[in-house]
């Protein structure tokens, strides 16, 4: 490629993002000064990724010409048509040079391993990476430990430990660590971990699974008991009935989408290395099982790309696909790992994660809905020709450099088969790379098909899915009224345009959860590793529903399974008509509006912080003084303390009882003056004082305190304050930086409007 065709490539690569995708790579990914101000441009990022990564060919012929190498995977970044993981674009060419998303450390049965383990996280997190823990070898709650003669606390408790560290490590200097938990179904303490994210504010840098085995399911299926074991020496400890503990999972994951289920059979059933090892954990967001110290770097083509004429472009996949692997293979070699013992293994099985992105969107510009038997079949199709293709590239660079070195003893000499990389092929949720490359993400349905922007003037500017956008103009049916509408719902369920629109144009919410499974299936059965997927479900759906997708997951061969009910979480709202903004700025406030179906969810205000600002006012009342201690954050009032002055009795019971339930209100955003309103005027037997003065009960005493307070009316003659305003970082749905919708994908959380995203 010569400079003029890179300068033009150039060119049509700023005209070609969004505002979204410039929004976050220069905010992401760009290289800056220390106060924040770009020193690149897109193109100049991926040129610094392609010249990093083709350096790797040298290892193999120290005097070849690299320019024909940096061309072709300048030419495929530059041109959206393939991007590598998160830390690949931020790290390449840079200090860091920490290039992988994906690891799994071990956590062995004693305090060197567990607190070397939190150790060797912290540098992971720190490099950019996530990490993936199996707790089933720790000993259970209360089990002996014979070096103390003490009982040991059991993996949740250690959980907790790893949550903490984590919360203080910064992620790339972008983004908080994340991890994922597993735990085996027959570990005894598999109770305690379904239910340890049922309390939403603890653990919170963890997506948690439980590890499923093939026993497990069959005794779920008969309604047996299975067999409890201690990890020390896989002794039966205790039984339980296996279809009460799947009806926990379910009924956990229904309140508020965790567990997460991971087969494991299934997980080594594919593990091309079983010789090295049992697969026991994944990555944060499960779409990669590794073996202990493994890492693995992923990458995703967009499909969007590859639609021509009405078609898909076999020729151009099948180029992008060989490059791919190419890239990916040599980001291995480019890798500089935060452990000796990753480096280690990660080359010795030289794995790599190949997969999609764009996919609603190539199913939309082909007419075929979603939710159809076509789509199944083309998406069976689709990737079984990049995972043939995938291993074809990878039999021709090992041609070149040589088989994997631990490949000899690998499920692929079996098949006779010498590829580079002892695995190929993984779908990974594509959040930021998505809105870069500007498709849907990974195999997800569209999310959304118009959302509203909020630009620098606070004006509202709406923004809808291109191939949606064009066919409306092509028909006559466009306008801005009409894209609005689109965004409020996100949909076309209740617009007035053809029904042939709304069949092929639906979103996550139109796709009902056996369709997400089926279309989660058709694409792991082309897969060496694991396929991210979330199968939404609406507000209304009840556990069984739950219960369902997890038996068809089970029985067409999925090796996992996340699942989201609208809603169900405090960071999500359902039927939300809008978000209000008053300013731009993160931080600001938002009311919310409530839905064309008449209701909201309400927000929840942020954890408590250590340190809160009050002040206390007695109200003398006919059962002695009561002091009335009123707290606040940043916020508003937080919390209310309503003692007597005498200890004990009901009076005092019932006073703290009334404390509890009015800062429970406030942390869901309720005014104080609707408080005051329902306290005063509560009579009880012992009314003390006359006047505007008297005090009728102690809650009256309470509504009084607070009505002092905050200036109400009826207290000094002021005016009733509103409605108290919630942080847009905890409106409920709404992007903690612009105040946009979030999606729920695989384990994380995306706002499309700005490129914010967090995991777990």
């Amino acid at each position: 490629m010569t400079v003029a065709e890179l300068q033009a490539l150039s060119e049509e690569l700023d005209r070609r993002l969004s505002p979204s995708a410039k929004k976050v790579l220069e905010k992401r990914y760009l290289k800056r000064t220390q106060d924040g101000t770009p020193l690149e441009v897109p193109a100049d990022m991926f040129a610094r990724v392609a010249e990093n990564i083709a350096q790797a060919d040298l290892e193999y012929h120290p005097d070849v010409s690299l320019d024909a190498t940096i061309a072709e995977f300048f030419a495929v970044m530059a041109g959206l048509e393939f991007l590598p993981n998160t830390p690949t674009l931020m790290n390449a060419g840079r200090e860091l040079q920490q290039l992988s998303a994906c690891f799994v450390l071990p956590v062995e049965d004693s305090m060197d391993s567990i607190f070397g383990a939190i150790r060797d996280a912290a540098l992971v997190h720190q490099s950019g990476g996530g990490t993936g823990f199996s707790f089933s070898r720790l000993r259970p709650k209360n089990d002996l430990v014979r070096s103390t003669m003490g009982v040991a606390s059991g993996p949740v408790s250690f959980m907790r430990v790893f949550d903490m560290a984590t919360e203080t490590i910064k992620q790339g200097g972008t983004r908080r660590g994340a991890n994922m938990g597993i735990l085996r179904v027959d570990h005894p303490d598999i109770v305690e971990f379904i239910r340890a994210k049922e309390d939403e504010h603890i653990l919170n840098n963890f997506n948690i699974s439980v590890g499923v085995t093939e026993e497990f399911m069959a005794a779920v299926l008969t309604g047996e008991d299975y067999a409890l074991r201690n990890p020390r020496d896989r002794t039966e400890v205790g039984r339980l009935n296996a279809r009460e503990i799947f009806d926990l999972i379910v009924d956990l994951a229904w309140k508020n989408g965790e567990p997460g289920i991971v087969f494991l059979d299934r997980l080594n059933r594919d593990n091309p290395t079983p010789k090295l090892g049992d697969i026991e954990s994944t990555n944060p967001c499960g779409e990669q099982p590794l073996l202990p110290y493994e890492s693995c770097n992923l990458g995703s083509i967009n499909l969007a790309l590859m639609v021509r004429e009405g078609g898909i472009d076999w020729d151009r996949l099948r180029r992008v696909t060989h490059t791919a692997v190419h890239f990916l293979d040599n980001v291995i070699d480019m890798n500089r790992y935060p452990l000796t013992q990753i480096g280690e293994m990660t080359k010795g099985n030289r794995k790599i994660g190949l997969g999609v992105m764009g996919w609603a969107d190539m199913l939309v510009m082909l007419g075929v809905a979603y939710d159809s038997d076509e789509a199944i079949r083309l998406g069976h199709e689709l990737m079984g020709f990049v995972h043939e293709e995938a291993i074809k590239a990878s039999e021709d660079l090992a041609r070149d450099r040589g088989v994997f070195p631990n490949w000899a003893d690998s499920t692929w000499a079996a098949k006779g088969r010498r590829v580079r990389n002892a695995t190929l092929t993984t779908i990974a949720p594509t959040g930021t790379i998505s809105i870069i490359g500007g498709c849907s993400s990974g195999v997800e349905p569209v999310f959304a098909l118009a959302f509203i922007r909020n630009v620098m003037d606070n004006t509202e500017l709406s923004e809808a899915h291109p191939v949606l956008e064009k066919v409306l103009k092509e028909r006559g049916l466009y306008s801005e009224e009409l894209m609005k509408s689109i965004a409020v719902v996100g949909g076309l369920h209740d617009m007035a345009v053809p029904d042939d629109l709304k069949e092929v144009f639906v979103t996550a919410h139109d796709v009902t959860p056996e369709w997400h499974i089926r279309m989660q299936a058709a694409f792991q059965d082309h897969v060496d590793n694991a396929v991210s997927k979330t199968v939404n479900f609406p507000n209304q759906a009840r556990p069984e529903d739950v219960e369902r997708v997890y038996l068809l997951a089970y029985e067409l061969g999925v090796k996992g399974v996340t699942i989201y009910r609208d809603g169900s979480r405090q960071e999500q709202v359902l039927n939300i008509g809008g978000v209000k903004r008053k300013g731009a700025e993160n931080g600001g406030g938002v009311q919310l509006e409530l839905g064309s179906e008449g209701g909201a969810v309400m927000p929840v205000r942020p954890s408590r912080s250590p340190v809160l600002r009050g002040e206390t006012r007695e109200k003398v009342t006919g059962c002695g003084s009561l002091y009335v201690t009123v707290n606040e954050d940043d916020f508003g009032p937080r919390e209310i303390f309503a003692n007597m002055g005498k200890a004990g009795g009901c009076a005092s019971a019932s006073t703290e009882a009334i404390g509890r339930l009015i800062s429970l209100a406030f942390r869901y955003g309720v005014p104080p003056d609707k408080i005051v309103k329902q306290l005063k005027g509560i009579r009880c037997h012992v009314p003390l004082g006359f006047g505007p003065n008297q005090i009728l009960s102690c809650p009256d005493a309470i509504g009084k305190a607070l009505a002092d307070k905050y200036h109400l009316a009826g207290s000094n003659g002021s005016k009733a304050v509103g409605q108290l305003e919630i942080p847009i970082a905890y409106a409920q749905g709404a992007c903690p930086d612009c105040g946009g919708a979030i999606e729920h994908e695989g384990g994380c959380m995306v706002c499309r409007s700005c490129g914010y995203s967090k995991c777990s």
